[in-house]
């Protein structure tokens, strides 16, 4: 079956809603129903000014949830340059006896283009909320002012600063979605440069296939509410983040890197994730190479549901379980 058969298939199907969820994760999918497949396509932007336009827009809204859960979680906030590099540092009312003097390192997701400034610390207020560690969001550039290497480059340079003050076994690294996707790179970059590895790290539905490949792209589209359907903006995106390079090179889509001398890692997605086959991959590669993974996947949840209701079992069991990993990884 060809993309544009199989496509148009799924722009007429009509799917029922996910039953086998919380009533609260119920309540939040009725607010925020699934969009189109072709009214995605059709809010693409074309243009520079078009991207410049749309990334404000998105990051305004950002701002205002991102405001609300700053009261809601009682977490301070302070803006910092690492190693020249902005970051948000998020500290927790209360510290877990078990992370007193480590650090965890946020990578925010949001297609490579979405959430710079303050939207960038959304993940980094529930991690350090429901874990109780103090966390590093970097606010690393973005395209279209600056595609690859600059948000690698950036995550890079914090991560070695931190080395500085922490060992590596105190450190603990994660993201979703692109953000999980550049911790992916920058392990391996790590392995590939023989420097210290964090002691466990967070991998959240990455996106780590940048071409389209993976068997839920097809399956899921017009299902996953939050990213819809691969051909529009998400493709647009990997392009505009991906510049002169192919999209299927390591430093772009990590899936094709190499995954040997990880650390533990923790993968999360969910049924009606487009990037549940990313993630399987992902796990797949890691578990060949002889890795400890644990891999959680949630019944009716699209793409980082987990993260963007977060008022729900679903968020609150999905951190948890993070939190029992690290421990259980820096116990080990």
């Amino acid at each position: 079956m060809s993309s544009q058969h199989h496509t148009k298939t799924n722009v007429n199907r009509r799917n029922p809603a996910s039953m086998a969820v919380s009533d609260a994760m119920k309540k939040a999918l009725s607010s925020r129903p699934t969009p189109t497949v072709q009214s995605v396509n059709t809010a693409t932007p074309g243009t520079y000014h078009e991207w410049l336009d749309l990334i404000q827009k998105t990051n305004a809204e950002q701002k205002k949830k991102i405001k609300n859960m700053r009261k809601a979680f009682a977490v301070t906030v302070s803006k910092e340059i690492i190693n020249g590099v902005t970051v948000r540092v998020v500290t927790p009312e209360h510290i877990s006896p078990e992370f007193k003097d480590h650090v965890y390192i946020d990578v925010h997701g949001g297609a490579f283009v979405f959430f710079k400034g303050l939207p960038s610390i959304e993940e980094g207020i529930l991690i350090a909320a429901r874990l109780g560690i103090k966390v590093i969001c970097i606010d690393y550039r973005m395209p279209p002012l600056a595609p690859f290497p600059a948000p690698s480059d950036d995550i890079f340079s914090v991560y070695m600063a931190l080395l500085n003050t922490y060992s590596a076994k105190r450190i603990l690294l994660g993201g979703t979605s692109a953000g999980a996707s550049l911790v992916l790179v920058l392990v391996q970059r790590l392995v590939s440069e023989a420097l210290p590895r964090p002691a466990a790290i967070y991998v959240g539905t990455p996106w780590a296939d940048l071409t389209k490949t993976g068997d839920t792209l097809y399956t899921n589209e017009g299902i996953d509410r939050v990213l819809v359907t691969y051909d529009g903006i998400l493709e647009a995106a990997a392009k505009l983040y991906a510049g002169k390079m192919a999209l299927d090179h390591p430093g772009i889509s990590p899936l094709y890197g190499a995954f040997e001398e990880f650390p533990p890692t923790f993968l999360l997605s969910g049924t009606r994730d487009m990037f549940l086959s990313d993630t399987v991959r992902v796990n797949r590669q890691l578990r060949n190479a002889g890795i400890r993974t644990t891999l959680d996947i949630y019944e009716g949840l699209s793409h980082a549901d987990y993260l963007v209701a977060h008022d729900t079992p679903e968020s609150c069991s999905s951190y948890a379980e993070i939190k029992q990993f690290f421990i259980a990884c820096l116990g080990a």
